[in-house]
Order: structure tokens, then sequence, then C-alpha cells
């Protein structure tokens, strides 16, 4: 690491808050949020509605690669909850027309939060290690020698955003998140229980999947009631720590500029940058395609608002 990182945290309120534990009644009141906001009744009746229709689903030797899908073919294809990508959409961004060097002179200014330090084993921590800085200074920084690189993630940025045409796959969509890094950048294994589209605009990368109910063998954790992660690397794979993980069916995808991909709610999966990449992804805010049609599952989550999407 440079020295960059001992200079005083950026203040500026474009950043938001930084992470905090919650006790258990701010947790409870987030959780009963997170469930007004997707529809249902309960975050934990979907988590489980998720995981047991998963065990129907057939065994994913790779993943399929579709022209463009408008968004009602999106919708047909999402509701079999399984991963696909989607070609013909990204490409077309005028962000990705954008080169490294325009990203510094255009929106040198721009405050960054990177992860720092082991931000691998830290990575569902609240107090993990982060710097704020502009955009400029994380470009120079990025390009320090070191086995893990910072990383900018899962970051909104507005001024990026404005050259994004998402598709409207998603009735309801969180903020755009970026992911700006070099390669060897990575996001652990884990879970997020909310569909999501991830777009790669510069750069390839790998991702590893794996279905929600194998969270069975990778001996997960709760981060938030939508977030679960895992110890377990696909990339290095310690079957002595982790017997149960060989009985997780992994699937290995690269992503390259241009691709969409989309990740059902409860897939397990981990991202790592392999070579200079910029990446841009949005989470659904309702209940996941998978479970829409499903009788059982609807009983199981305690949809408030069955007529969404």
């Amino acid at each position: 690491m440079t020295s960059n990182l001992n200079h005083p945290a950026l203040s500026d309120d474009r950043l938001p808050p930084r992470p905090t534990r919650l006790d258990d009644e701010a947790r409870r009141a987030r959780e009963q949020r997170d469930a007004q906001v997707r529809g249902v009744a309960s975050i934990a009746g979907m988590r489980e509605a998720i995981v047991e229709t998963a065990r129907n689903l057939p065994l994913v030797t790779e993943v399929p690669r579709l022209g463009k899908l408008d968004a009602a073919a999106f919708r047909a294809r999402a509701a079999a909850g399984l991963p696909f990508l989607v070609t013909g959409v990204v490409g077309r961004w005028p962000l990705c027309a954008l080169t490294p060097n325009a990203l510094r002179e255009r929106f040198g200014t721009v405050p960054v939060r990177a992860r720092v330090g082991d931000y691998v084993n830290t990575a569902f921590a609240p107090d993990r290690a982060m710097r704020d800085m502009p955009m400029r200074d994380y470009l120079d920084l990025s390009t320090a020698p070191g086995d893990l690189p910072p990383y900018v993630g899962n970051l909104e940025l507005r001024e990026l955003n404005a050259l994004c045409h998402w598709p409207g796959y998603f009735d309801k969509m969180g903020p755009p998140r970026f992911w700006l890094g070099p390669a060897r950048t990575v996001t652990p294994l884990h879970c997020d229980y909310d569909d999501n589209i991830f777009a790669q605009i510069w750069g390839r990368k790998r991702i590893f999947l794996a279905p929600p109910h194998h969270g069975e063998f990778l001996y997960t954790r709760e981060a938030n009631p939508v977030l679960f992660g895992s110890p377990f690397d696909p990339e290095a794979p310690d079957y002595e720590r982790f017997p149960l993980a060989r009985q997780a069916a992994l699937v290995e995808v690269i992503v390259k500029p241009g691709d969409m991909l989309y990740v059902p709610a409860g897939w397990y999966h981990q991202v790592r940058a392999l070579s200079f990449s910029l990446s841009a992804n949005r989470w659904a805010r309702a209940v996941p395609f998978a479970l829409r049609n499903d009788p059982a599952s609807a009983a199981t989550v305690g949809r408030l608002d069955t007529s969404a999407g």
C-alpha cells in the first residue's frame, strides 16, 4: 500500500454514511422495512421459499449467453430461477465508450470509498477498513503493487449512472451500484436475496455461481437478512476445512465488456476481476421472479402485493 492511505479521510456528503453494527431492535426494524419494500410479510419466509424452490432446479453446467431481450422475454426466462447472460444491451451505453483516462479527466474529483487491507476476510463486517478519496487518487492507488489491490465496490456514483441506460426488467429497482478496480480485486462468495442484473462495462471478470439450496454446503453466515456470506473460496478450495463444499454445484462464467448477467435471488456468487474493470449492478426490490408463479412459495412468503411485476 502507498502513503495515500495515511491521508485524512475525504469528507463529502455525496458518500453514504459508513456502515455500523445494528443492535437487535434496529436489526428487526430494518428487516421489517426490507419486507415491506419487497411486498412480503417476512424476509425469513422469502429466504425459505427461495431455497425450497431451488431444490427443483436442474443442475447448471454452464451459463447460457442470450441475445438482447425485451422486458417480457427477460421475465419469462428469469421465472425459471436460473442465471443467464444477456448481450446487446450494455455495450450501447455511453459509459462503455469512456476510457480510464477520460474517467480521470471528467470525474477525477468525484468522491469514492475504497475497500483496503484484507477486505476479503472482513467482507461482511460493517467495520471493515475503507478509505474515502477523490476518484483520481483511487485510480493512482489502484496501480500500486500488492496481492489485493484497493477496491471501489457497491457504491452509488450518480455521475457515472447518467451514462447508463438500464433496461426495464424490474418493476422496482434499487439504486445502481458501481464496482471499479484492477485485476485481482475480488468480492468473496455470498448471496443476496434479491434478483440482480450485473453489467460489465470494462474488463473481464470470473464469476462462480452456486444455487440457493447449496448454501447448506457452504458454511454460510448471515451478514444481514438479505445477505449471507461464505468463507469457502471456489478458486482455492480448502476441503479439509470445508468438506461439505465438495457437494456444492459451482459453475464458472467469464463476463466480458457489454455482458449483462442475471443472478437470481439467493444464488451464491464470487467475483474476481481478471483485468482492470468497471461494473455496475442493480437489485430488484420485489418478490423474486422464481417465486411469483408458485402457489406453495406464495404461502411461505406471505406476499402483501401479489400483483407486483
